[in-house]
This record gives C-alpha cells, sequence and structure tokens, in this order.
C-alpha cells in the first residue's frame, strides 16, 4: 500500500480506527488491572496466584468483559428500534416530530425505487430486501444476545468457583441465570447504558458541539428537530 492509499484509508477510517485502538488499549489495561486484582483475592484467600495468561483464560476475565459488552449491545439495539418509533423534539438523534415509523419504500429508497448506486440487496425485489432493510437491528440484536450468553456461562463458572473456595454447592447454569448475581451484573449495567441514552437525547435538545454530527448547529434553534436547521 502506497503512502497516499494509506493516508486515504486512515483519513476515510479515522473513527473506526480511533476508537478500534482505543477498545484495545483499554482491554489491555482491564487484563493487567483485573490480573492484579484476581490475584489479591486469592492471596486474601490463602491461595497461591496465577500468571496474566491464565487469568486471561479463566472465566472471572471472561464475565467482566461480556457483561459489558452485552449492556453496550442492548443499548444500540433499543436505541436503533425506539427512534423507528419514538421522537424528541430538538433532538438530532431523533427524527422530525410526525415522520414517526419505518418510511414508505420512496423515502427510503427501496425495490423500484431504488437508485443506481442503492446497495444490490435494498434494489432486490424478495426476502433479501427486508432483511437488509432491518440488517443493522438484527445484527445488534444478535450480538446483544451472544454476548448476554457468553456473560452468563463465564459468570455461571466464576461465581461457582468462588462458591467451591467456600465448601459451597455449585449451581447449574439455570440456577445461576436465575439468580441475583446475574441479574444484579446485568441490571447495574442496563441501567447505566439506559440512562446514558436519555441523557444525551434531552441535552443534545439544548447544548451544542461544534462540528459533532450528533449535535445541531451552535445557531440553530432549541425545538429544530432532526435535519431540521
Amino acid at each position: 500500500m502506497t503512502d497516499k492509499k494509506r493516508h486515504r484509508f486512515v483519513r476515510d477510517n479515522g473513527l473506526t480506527l480511533a476508537f478500534g485502538t482505543a477498545f484495545l488499549l483499554t482491554l489491555v489495561g482491564q487484563a493487567f488491572a483485573g490480573h492484579a486484582e484476581f490475584n489479591h483475592e486469592l492471596t486474601a484467600d490463602g491461595l497461591a496466584p496465577i500468571g496474566l495468561a491464565a487469568y486471561l483464560a479463566s472465566s472471572d476475565f471472561a464475565v467482566d468483559v461480556t457483561e459489558n459488552w452485552q449492556s453496550e449491545y442492548l443499548q444500540f439495539f433499543l436505541f436503533i428500534l425506539g427512534t423507528v418509533w419514538l421522537l424528541q423534539r430538538g433532538s438530532p438523534e431523533s427524527k422530525e416530530i410526525g415522520e414517526a415509523g419505518t418510511e414508505s419504500d420512496k423515502e427510503q429508497h427501496v425495490g423500484r425505487y431504488a437508485r443506481a448506486d442503492s446497495p444490490a440487496w435494498a434494489r432486490a425485489r424478495d426476502w433479501r430486501q427486508p432483511v437488509y432493510a432491518r440488517s443493522l437491528g438484527l445484527l445488534m440484536g444478535g450480538l446483544f444476545l451472544l454476548s448476554w450468553f457468553a456473560q452468563s456461562v463465564a459468570g455461571s463458572a466464576a461465581y461457582n468457583e468462588q462458591r467451591l473456595r467456600q465448601l459451597q454447592r455449585p449451581l447449574g447454569w439455570g440456577e445461576y441465570v436465575l439468580g441475583a448475581d446475574f441479574w444484579s451484573r446485568s441490571l447495574q449495567n442496563w441501567q447505566s447504558e439506559l440512562l446514558a441514552v436519555a441523557s444525551m437525547a434531552i441535552f443534545s435538545v439544548y447544548l451544542r458541539q461544534r462540528g459533532s454530527p450528533e449535535s445541531k448547529p451552535v445557531g440553530t434553534p432549541h425545538d429544530a428537530t432532526g435535519v431540521e436547521s
């Protein structure tokens, strides 16, 4: 790849590259911090500490990671679906007042209304079009369910490790999923994500961030909604 093409690639994908890199750095930081904390707990229980590789392969690390992932994907899944039907006057995150719903084929440029540069599945007249029309929500919902299931499996293993250290009977997966530990982990993450979405929706009505597509133009009236200017 030439320098010009590399520069263009970085420019065109800067948002994904920046947040992807930040994700990896914070994941590494979490691994080291979690490893130290886990060994502290082992030592306090009179057990021998473990190496970093063993910690990364442990259920404790897996549950700490997946419980955050599932709450993030739940946030996006609910926000994507919610903004189809729910409105917030004055928010750039909302469609204009009176335009709730899935909109017409003409407005969405699908089927016979597709443009020459529309994706192939948007131009299709069969099952591909409705699937593609909901593909973002389906993906986010699927990722939520997968990470939720991964959290439940890893959480069950981590919880049972603690019970075995205390000479208590381990619980089956079903028992764990119906128990307080699993729902405490899930709900404490869900409430924070839902609060963040609600805060963004209402704060963006009255506050601005110049140059950000998540904000209205600085001089736009407070009651201007969606793409209104």
